[in-house]
């Protein structure tokens, strides 16, 4: 084999080298060095901070680059090669990250040093890494003696396979998927869809239009649809997702949940909620629950309300005679309810909101709100598609770099995300910029037209961009507490915050302009987005309250020893927050990736979508208060929530940035479900 280029990744990633065939190769020798190093830094002898939790803190950093670059080619030009490669390196990866925590010679040092005068005059942010570095071992077993240790192992490598294994099956199983239909069948569906559809069917030498499970395809056929037995196909063939021979992931849900279970017993945590939330805002099980559970309570009156007025709305138009609402049937009549209570129809946004406007304008507010410039440049891809930029500071110092990645393929996952490739910070002497990506699934361009995004793709692309700016505008000194390394139910903040921009008249003027005249986006239209924008607001809180709920169902009430269907129970959770009958069969927690592609992921940490939405709401308010393009608001954000990473407790953080505690209300006040 020629030079291996994974061994060789410096800022510049050689994305346009790396084979999968490289991978294991890379990964065994970079295991080979950390598990040296892990040694030398366990038998090392008088320990002071600098040559012990740096190097700590540094023990993984290249191997976790490069692992992160594996996982990262597999869910973007998946292959049954790169797949391949993932789970050759997968079981190794989880056997040594399980061991380093239960590495006795490694806690002895770690301990000892924390008996140390260094270590008791550590600065704030060290003593924390020190605190957090010690609770960590602790929560990741290595208090446990012989055979508890070897079983959290097999623990361990298997929820990473089976995990994994969930997420390829989704993966797999939404790519697998095509209907072609004739035209006819799309009445009622965007232009730019009928068309997109057909050139798609086209470039595969067939007829008709070419139908897939892509977000940019399903949610116009659901929502404009006018074949309601087309409709009921596509709802059903997302059903199917996680189901079919060869990739039903239902028995996978059931050990997954078992061996959580089991795990956290294992470690002295009643349940896996308890275990996963120790260290989070919530601190366990069942103060999430009691989040969630109160948010709901107050939210479902306004819930029944909207769906009395939604079937007397579809009776009106329908008939009396008409069948029942299905599935199907909401969004598509929801969306009739709206034109005709607003007149307004969000496809009427989309020629506002091309792509590069969008990133234009992002950029714009990103500089003015928080002094950061962000600017194109050059660097190998994994894909045509890839741009990459860079990310200046005030001063004019390189901070941070990226990668944008944003149209569906069919070896790409759904859904949209960002990662952290390298992490930076400050160093003796300057800065280290950090490296990361955002990916998504967003509108494509069309033949003659560029990529024209809805108003919810918009939102998706600032909410991206708020988790690049917590990586890129880091400035924590120790690695493991840098950027996105905070409790989970505050990381979504900097991400949520970001979308608030997008409502504000004065941000939209920097972007909202018609692709083919350069309007600007008319002050009616404006209008009645803003009038619109709480349409069903309790009804989409409830979608939210419903995966929060039996996620936490699942991973505090749920005994995976019983006999107990863990889909059956699924199912029976999420009908209590729909308006419609689901069918006996339902089983969408088989394609839950949130909850079910990764050994911890949002398992038990759903509930945080809305912890964060809290926090934004209310975060936000300084902002509307004081100004939303306000420098000085800006740069507190910076100050206390974007630069800070985990170097403090976030509730400090938000106390800091805020001066008080969050207000719950304050999300209530924003989706209408209050007064103003």
């Amino acid at each position: 084999m020629t030079e291996n280029p994974l061994l060789n990744v410096g800022f510049r990633v050689p994305f346009d080298q790396i084979k999968p065939e490289h991978a294991e190769s890379a990964v065994d020798q970079l295991l080979a060095e950390a598990q040296e190093r892990l040694e030398r830094l366990a038998r090392s002898g008088e320990r002071q901070f600098q040559n012990f939790m740096a190097d700590l803190d540094t023990l993984t950093e290249q191997l976790g680059t490069v692992t992160t670059i594996v996982h990262h080619l597999d869910g973007v030009v998946s292959s049954p090669e790169w797949t391949a490669a993932k789970l050759a390196i997968l079981p190794k990866t989880s056997e040594f990250y399980t061991n380093l925590s239960l590495h006795p010679g490694l806690w002895a040092a770690l301990k000892a040093f924390a008996d140390t005068d260094d270590a008791r005059g550590l600065d704030p942010v060290r003593a924390r890494h020190l605190k957090l570095t010690i609770d960590d071992f602790r929560r990741e077993g290595a208090d446990l003696e012989g055979a508890d240790k070897a079983r959290l192992l097999e623990l361990n490598t298997r929820l990473a396979r089976v995990t994994s294994d969930f997420g390829k099956n989704v993966l797999d199983a939404t790519a697998a998927y095509e209907l072609y239909v004739d035209g006819e069948r799309l009445a009622g569906v965007p232009q730019r869809v009928v068309d997109a559809t057909r050139e798609d069917a086209q470039e595969r030498g067939k007829d008709g239009h070419r139908l897939t499970l892509h977000q940019p395809i399903t949610t116009p056929l659901m929502t404009y649809a006018d074949d309601r037995e087309l409709r009921r196909e596509i709802w059903e063939a997302q059903g199917q997702v996680g189901k079919q021979d060869g990739r039903d992931n239902r028995p996978l849900i059931r050990e997954i949940l078992k061996l959580r279970r089991e795990k956290a017993e294992l470690l002295g945590f009643a349940n896996f909620a308890d275990y996963v939330l120790q260290d989070r805002m919530a601190g366990g099980g069942e103060t999430a629950l009691n989040f969630e559970r109160d948010l709901e309570a107050r939210t479902r009156p306004a819930y029944e309300r909207e769906n009395e007025e939604l079937e007397a709305f579809y009776r009106q138009h329908a008939g009396a005679d008409a069948p029942a609402l299905e599935a199907w049937d909401v969004a598509y009549w929801a969306e009739k309810q709206r034109q005709a209570q607003y007149d307004f129809d969000e496809e009427a946004l989309r020629p506002y909101f091309p792509m590069d406007s969008v990133l234009s304008g992002l950029f714009e507010i990103t500089r003015r709100v928080f002094g950061a410039s962000v600017k194109e440049s050059q660097a190998p891809g994994w894909h045509p598609e890839v741009r990459y930029y860079d990310i200046h500071d005030e001063a004019g110092t390189h901070v941070a770099s990226f990668y944008t990645d944003w149209f569906p393929r069919d070896t790409k996952r759904a859904g949209a995300w960002m990662n952290g490739f390298i992490t930076g910070g400050p160093r003796e002497g300057g800065v280290d910029p950090h490296l990361g990506l955002m990916c998504g699934n967003m509108t494509p361009p069309g033949k003659d037209t560029p990529a024209l995004l809805s108003i919810r793709e918009v939102e998706t692309v600032f909410h991206e961009f708020g988790h690049l700016l917590h990586h890129a505008l880091s400035r924590v000194p120790v690695k493991s507490l840098s950027g996105t390394s905070v409790a989970w139910d505050f990381v979504e903040l900097p991400s949520q915050i970001m979308e608030n921009w997008v409502m504000e008249r004065g941000a939209l003027d920097l972007f909202a302009r018609h692709y083919q005249t350069g309007e600007a986006l008319p002050q009616d239209l404006f209008d009645k987005m803003v009038a619109a924008r709480n349409y069903r607001a309790a009804n989409t809180a409830m979608r939210q309250y419903s995966f929060g709920a039996t996620d936490l169902l699942l991973h505090v009430e749920y005994d995976p020893a019983g006999d107990a269907d863990p889909v059956a129970l699924a199912r029976d959770s999420m009908a209590r927050f729909v308006p419609y009958p689901l069918p006996g069969d339902y089983s969408m927690v088989a394609a839950f990736s949130h909850l079910f592609s990764s050994p911890v992921g949002y398992g038990a940490g759903y509930y945080s979508y809305k912890w964060a939405e809290v926090l934004d709401a209310d975060a936000f308010s300084r902002f509307a208060s004081e100004g939303i393009f306000n420098r000085e608001t800006g740069r507190a954000f910076v100050d206390s929530v974007l630069s800070r990473g985990g170097s403090e407790d976030p509730a400090q953080l938000y106390r800091e940035f805020m001066g008080r505690d969050p207000d719950a209300d304050a999300l209530l006040r924003r989706s209408g479900l209050l007064p103003a």
